[in-house]
């Protein structure tokens, strides 16, 4: 039976932590009891398990002061003391005397944690210990004969635990309700000294109590100072949760020193809340499309400097204000005046590329020493646009007429190809093969045949 008891006890104990935890905590900014000195009186029903049969119920008073240390959470740890008086009883039809009634005065203390759950029910529990003062009598008052022999020592000390709800009344003021229990160390409530497991009870309580030391608020701004981020608001300021004066649109200044109350989030501000203007130009920087105006200088909605004439100089810079639209002006808002360029043109003479320089025998590919001797001759047709050329291949008399007058038109083929890559119009271009015609050298000797593997490009006209 006594082991049912405690469990009971402790399923009491987790049956309060798991509603205090179904609950809104209210954090520790809201929770009255955080740092309270409080001063407690309670009365109840104590229920004793003896090693007699039958429960008796008799009743107890309570006196108790708590202290709660000041907290940042919604738990609150503290200590308690308390002293009390009262009795536990018991009957057995079996045993003489048939009823005992034994005294009891306790002297102790312990921890506390108490809970704040919707700012008016503080959940806590209590474990600690006690010296206590027993003394086992009769229904006439007469001591028992064990204890009147002295069998047994009438103080112990003892292990006490409870839980329990306070509910607040007015911020000082609140009603208390418990269930607790004590277990002896020995077993001589009852002045039975040899019996069962050691004697217990079982108390129900309720009392009030009043808290009469709170924390201190030395600005006067409604917030405990144990709690307050900032202990030095001036009087009559408005301040948040946390003692800290409001700051509507969060710039880090206080509402009452912000000269600029509606800065957009994220903005940065000076000492008095109001958006920095670097070039003091009258437009924010987060406006500021042009933030290093120099200072004097107006400037429009947008922090740039004013430019009448729409014409890319700025007034401030601009010797000419009045520029017509359109018109291009240099960097003093001065319209340019054209110049008109002279164009050179190269006259074009009839160019020969010959040699093993630019095709080996039998070949048609223009060799890369021909590029030198061309490019003259690409610069001048890019200046003059509209002439025309005749480009004529020839051959050596090596190899039959045929074949040279085919070899030919290729060589010339390959100068033109090479010239449209330099971005001539191969429209200006009139191709033509000469075979092994018109030699220009021997074609008894290598040198003399190598002079007549060319090809002539002359201009044609327009």
């Amino acid at each position: 039976m006594k082991k049912l008891i405690a469990c009971s006890l402790f399923l009491i104990v987790l049956s309060t932590l798991s509603f205090a935890q179904q609950q809104k905590i209210i954090p520790a900014k809201e929770n009255t009891y955080s740092g309270a000195l409080s001063l407690g009186f309670d009365a109840g029903t104590t229920i004793g398990r003896t090693d007699y049969s039958h429960v008796r119920a008799d009743y107890l008073g309570r006196a108790n002061l708590e202290y709660l240390f000041p907290s940042t959470t919604g738990g609150i740890f503290g200590l308690k003391g308390f002293v009390d008086g009262g009795y536990v009883s018991g009957e057995d039809d079996r045993r003489v005397p048939t009823v005992f009634r034994t005294s009891l005065f306790n002297i102790g203390g312990g921890i506390t944690y108490t809970l704040s759950i919707k700012d008016v029910v503080y959940p806590y529990v209590f474990a600690g210990a006690s010296y206590l003062h027993f003394d086992p009598r009769n229904e006439s008052g007469s001591r028992l004969p064990n204890n009147a022999a002295g069998a047994y020592k009438r103080n112990e000390i003892n292990y006490l635990g409870e839980v329990g709800l306070h509910f607040l009344l007015t911020d000082a003021v609140s009603l208390n309700i418990g269930v607790g229990g004590e277990f002896s160390s020995h077993d001589n409530w009852d002045d039975i000294v040899t019996g069962g497991d050691n004697d217990m009870l079982i108390d129900i309580t309720a009392g009030m109590s009043y808290a009469f030391a709170f924390r201190g608020d030395k600005d006067g701004d409604g917030v405990p100072d144990d709690i307050d981020q900032c202990p030095n608001t001036p009087k009559g300021v408005k301040v948040d949760e946390f003692g800290c004066p409001l700051d509507a649109d969060n710039d880090g200044v206080p509402d009452y020193l912000d000269k600029c109350p509606d800065t957009p989030h994220g903005v940065k501000v000076d000492a008095t809340g109001c958006p920095i203007d670097s070039d003091h130009d009258g437009v924010p920087d987060y406006k500021d499309k042009c933030p290093n105006t120099p200072a004097g200088v107006q400037v429009d909605a947008e922090g740039c400097p004013l430019d009448s004439d729409h014409d890319g100089v700025p007034d401030y810079k601009d010797k000419c204000p009045n520029t017509p639209a359109g018109v291009a002006v240099d960097k003093y808002g001065c319209p340019i005046k054209k110049e008109v360029k002279k164009v050179v043109v190269t006259k074009i003479q009839k160019l020969v590329l010959n040699g093993n320089t630019n095709f080996e025998f039998n070949k048609a590919e223009l060799l890369p020493d021909a590029y030198s001797l061309l490019a003259p001759l690409v610069k001048s047709m890019k200046e003059d646009t509209t002439l025309k050329f005749s480009v004529a291949g020839y051959t050596d008399a090596i190899g039959s007429d045929s074949y040279n007058l085919d070899l030919s038109r290729r060589r010339a083929q390959a100068v033109v190809d090479y010239l449209i890559t330099q971005g001539i119009d191969a429209n200006r271009f009139e191709i033509i093969g000469m075979g092994k015609s018109d030699p220009v050298a021997t074609n008894s000797t290598p040198e003399g045949r190598a002079m007549n593997r060319r090809v002539e490009i002359t201009p044609i006209g327009k």
